[in-house]
């Protein structure tokens, strides 16, 4: 079973978009099922996981109104207002949904460093538990300080790290994500997507021999129980395939045993994001 633990869907808006530059022009159209069905057949991924792209309540309904169309997308991570005191409401009415499995803040985009101190969304982190819902962190690398202090407040909600921090690849920079991104994989709830590197090395003139030094350190220190594989797709169609990135990571893994190789490709996001 192969699971991709990190999609986007969306209708373009040029406003609603507007960190799709002139540069990424490919990704300026429409991401809807239809079109991740037939990348996903052609690539053998039996489910997938959509991710939140926008900030509003309205794209976590229509994420959910088409996981509900679909028998590949199983699971979606939306958005809701976690630092407002009434986000328990919205929480209630989503998880209504079964398809409904986790929360993400773009809390890279925050001019505020320390965002995730804040109490007012500490609070919300803290509803999660009450619905059984997964958080991902969606981080760059200078973050880490911050994140691990947060996981560390919070040591009974399950988290999972998306694109393993966002580390400075197309830099050619090592540290000191390797040593913070070592840290945070101490904490035994946190879980670390394998996603989004292609986009954070140069992606118009990369090869897999600079990735590799960044999954080994995340498999080395979380171990293939705790990382799981995510396309990041449309976004990494400008630097990859969809089934090339799967490739890629498959090379990646080849030195596994079998049962690892399919903790990374899907057991790791059966566990975390559709536990029993």
């Amino acid at each position: 079973m192969t699971i991709d633990a990190h999609h986007h869907f969306w209708k373009y808006d040029p406003a609603e978009y507007d960190w799709i530059s002139e540069e990424m022009s490919g990704l300026r159209r429409d991401f809807l099922p239809e079109n991740l069905e037939r990348e996903a057949a052609l690539a053998g991924v039996d489910g997938v996981v959509s991710v939140q792209a926008r900030q509003t309540l309205e794209e976590t309904g229509w994420l959910l109104d088409m996981a509900s169309a679909s028998a590949l997308v199983w699971g979606v991570v939306g958005w809701v207002p976690l630092a407002a005191p009434d986000v328990g409401r919205s929480l209630e009415v989503f998880s209504g949904n079964p398809k409904f499995k986790g929360v993400r803040h773009v809390v890279q985009g925050e001019p505020d460093e320390k965002f995730l101190e804040r109490e007012d969304f500490q609070a919300g982190i803290r509803e999660l538990s009450r619905f059984g819902l997964v958080y991902d962190i969606l981080i760059f690398e200078r973050q880490l300080p911050q994140a691990i202090s947060f996981v560390d407040r919070h040591p009974d909600q399950p988290f999972v790290l998306d694109h393993v921090a966002k580390p400075r690849i197309k830099d050619r920079e090592f540290e000191p994500w390797n040593s913070r991104i070592r840290e945070l994989a101490k904490r035994e709830h946190v879980t670390c997507k394998i996603s989004g590197m292609v986009t954070e090395a140069d992606w118009r003139c990369w090869d897999a021999g600079q990735l590799r030094p960044y999954f080994e350190t995340v498999l080395e220190a979380f171990g293939p129980g705790r990382l799981m594989f995510g396309s990041d797709w449309p976004v990494c169609l400008l630097g990859t395939g969809y089934g090339q990135w799967l490739g890629i990571v498959k090379e990646f893994l080849a030195g596994l045993s079998e049962s690892e190789r399919n903790m990374v490709l899907g057991g790791t996001a059966e566990r975390v994001y559709f536990p029993a």
